[in-house]
C-alpha cells in the first residue's frame, strides 16, 4: 500500500510540475492546488500507515502502548488549510488579472 501511494505522490508532483510550466493562469492554478495535495498525501505516507490506538491516556492515567503517531496528521491538517489560503487567494487573484487586462495568458502581461 505505501509503495501504491509513493507512487501516486511522485505522478501528482510530476502533473503539478507539468502544469507549473505552462504559461496559463487556470493551468497554473491547479498545478499548485496538485502540488499541494501531493504534499499531503507525502506526509501521509512519511507518518506511516498504521491502524492504531489514538494518542489519548486511557482510564487509569497510562497511555496506550502503541499509538498512532499524532504528528503527521497535525502537519496534513496544517498543509491542507495552508493550501486552501493559497488557492482561494490564487483564484481571486486570476479572476482581477483577467478582468482588467483580458489575458489569460502571463506573457500577454509584459504587453
Amino acid at each position: 500500500m505505501e509503495f501504491l501511494l509513493s507512487i501516486l505522490v511522485g505522478l501528482l508532483f510530476s502533473a503539478g510540475i507539468y502544469l507549473l510550466l505552462h504559461r496559463d493562469f487556470v493551468k497554473l492554478v491547479i498545478g499548485i492546488v496538485i502540488i499541494g495535495n501531493a504534499t499531503a498525501l507525502f506526509i501521509f505516507v512519511a507518518g506511516r500507515i498504521v491502524r492504531e490506538n489514538a494518542p489519548f491516556i486511557q482510564e487509569d492515567g497510562m497511555p496506550p502502548e502503541v499509538f498512532a503517531d499524532p504528528v503527521p496528521q497535525a502537519l496534513i491538517l496544517t498543509a491542507l488549510v495552508i493550501g486552501f489560503g493559497i488557492q482561494a487567494f490564487a483564484l481571486i487573484l486570476f479572476k482581477k488579472v483577467y478582468d482588467l487586462p483580458k489575458v489569460d495568458q502571463i506573457d500577454d502581461l509584459k504587453k
